[in-house]
């Protein structure tokens, strides 16, 4: 196997849709790596000097770019694409928002908000007290669909923008084939992000990421599927957790229920305001499925782990 890069990207290769008619910047074998120079999801329009009104004048429609794609030589419609997930470097400093109409809560905060945070030795101070152990990974891992063109926001079964916070470094994806080469890109670089990035941002940051395609046949996927490094929750907590249900018939607004509780829980405890615990619970916080069998009603739990605050 290679050691080094077959190619490496560069942050202006990028493109704005998964579609099998993008031409490929690069043309690869099966087992070689490939290195990424990617921007962070605002494309650039964020930076670190940014405040809240830039956010408020960002276009929506350059967010969610990824780089690439990778054409790998040999990948056929049926085939899996298999990525090792080698290397995640974010850069020293991300960003969190609050983007109008986007997020679970968008109806409950409706105004834009943006948090700029330094990165270094491993954390990031979100807020001061509050240390976000760094966990890199890139929101958007994909290959091309056989089909019509699709967006880069929604996920599908080709990959796409999973926001999979276990997909870090060690871990290895698989990938269904669908076009010829696979036609492989990145993007959505991500410093730290809780389960369900329930904001809609995590800490978004560029990234220099490497991964190693290979072409398998003897492994058959029709949807993403992949062995993380684990474990499971490295990024978070070394102590307590707090937790808040969300409790009926619908999953969706038991999911809003909890993070409103939870929302209200940092506030009573930790005095923090609503909008600022909403990004923290993007950030740091995990949103699961608790129980799924008793009907009428299921639970969606909100976690917020308690050893990010000094």
């Amino acid at each position: 196997m290679a050691s080094r890069p077959a190619f490496h990207v560069r942050r202006d290769q990028w493109h704005l849709a998964w579609d099998k008619s993008v031409s490929p910047i690069a043309t690869i074998g099966s087992g070689d790596i490939v290195s990424f120079d990617a921007l962070d999801a605002s494309n650039g329009q964020i930076t670190a000097s940014s405040t809240t009104a830039d956010i408020a004048a960002m276009a929506f429609d350059q967010v969610d770019q990824v780089a690439g794609p990778i054409y790998v030589d040999g990948a056929r419609p049926g085939d899996t694409l298999q990525v090792e997930l080698l290397s995640f470097e974010p850069g020293d400093w991300g960003w969190t928002a609050n983007i109008p109409g986007f997020g679970l809560l968008a109806d409950q905060f409706p105004d834009p908000y943006l948090r700029i945070t330094q990165l270094a030795g491993g954390v990031g101070e979100f807020l001061p007290g509050i240390r976000i152990p760094l966990a890199p990974f890139c929101g958007e891992l994909g290959v091309a669909p056989a089909g019509e063109p699709r967006s880069t926001i929604p996920p599908d079964v080709t990959g796409g923008n999973m926001d999979t916070r276990h997909l870090t470094a060690g871990s290895v994806l698989w990938l269904p084939v669908e076009a010829p080469g696979a036609l492989f890109s990145l993007g959505d670089g991500h410093a730290a992000q809780g389960d369900g990035e329930v904001c809609g941002t995590a800490i978004e940051t560029p990234m220099r990421a490497s991964v190693r395609l290979s072409v398998r046949r003897d492994v058959h996927v029709t949807a993403p599927e992949f062995r993380t490094a684990g474990p499971l929750g490295l990024s978070t907590n070394t102590a307590a957790w707090l937790a808040c249900d969300g409790v009926g018939p619908d999953l969706f607004q038991a999911a809003r229920d909890a993070v409103r509780r939870m929302i209200d829980r940092l506030g009573a405890e930790r005095g923090l305001a609503p909008l600022d615990a909403y990004l923290l619970l993007s950030v740091a916080g995990d949103l699961r499925i608790s129980e799924i069998v008793d009907q009428p009603n299921w639970i969606v739990t909100s976690y917020c782990p308690t050893s990010i605050f000094r």
